[in-house]
């Protein structure tokens, strides 16, 4: 696998890969031969669509050096830059700009999800509190016992009594 024959292929694969490179410099150094020959009425149109092929093309410290030509030439003409650049604000989103605004929006359903389940448990543990409070009062009252161990009954009807009072 890593004998004579894949060193080979891989020394060709890098002087294709160069030759590539090449070509796209000398293909660059073609375009800006041609920027003179537009005609002066629509010259702010063919170097808005230049500019916007290059920024797609190229790193973006390369098309802030055409930029600056770009703005030289559309101050010639009658248009303002702003104007060429509006049309811009309007693209469609990218499927890149789709995803985040998808997983934001599963991010903030997510959130609200858990506020909302946190707020429910936190009402369930309010009401076995007060639940539990209410057992442990009614136990103590119906478990209390005379001096002899008895069971005092006043208190358990009492009880019986305020329990029935409370319903009605």
């Amino acid at each position: 696998g890593r004998g004579f024959a894949f060193r080979r292929k891989q020394k060709i694969e890098r002087q294709y890969r160069k030759l590539l490179k090449k070509g796209r410099k000398v293909n660059s150094q073609h375009d800006n031969q041609f920027t003179d020959t537009y005609p002066e009425h629509l010259k702010h149109l063919y170097l808005a669509e230049e500019q916007r092929l290059k920024k797609r093309r190229r790193a973006p410290a390369d098309s802030v050096l055409s930029e600056g030509k770009i703005n030289k030439a559309v101050d010639l003409c009658t248009f303002s830059y702003r104007s060429v650049m509006t049309e811009g604000k309007f693209r469609k989103k990218t499927s890149n700009q789709k995803a985040k605004e998808e997983y934001e929006k599963i991010k903030a359903e997510r959130a609200r999800k858990k506020e909302e389940a946190e707020k429910r448990k936190q009402q369930r543990e309010a009401a076995q509190r007060l639940y539990k409070q209410k057992k442990m009062e009614a136990y103590k009252i119906l478990s209390k016992k005379t001096k002899k161990g008895q069971p005092n009954l006043n208190l358990q009807v009492e009880f019986l009594l305020q329990k029935i009072q409370q319903n009605t």
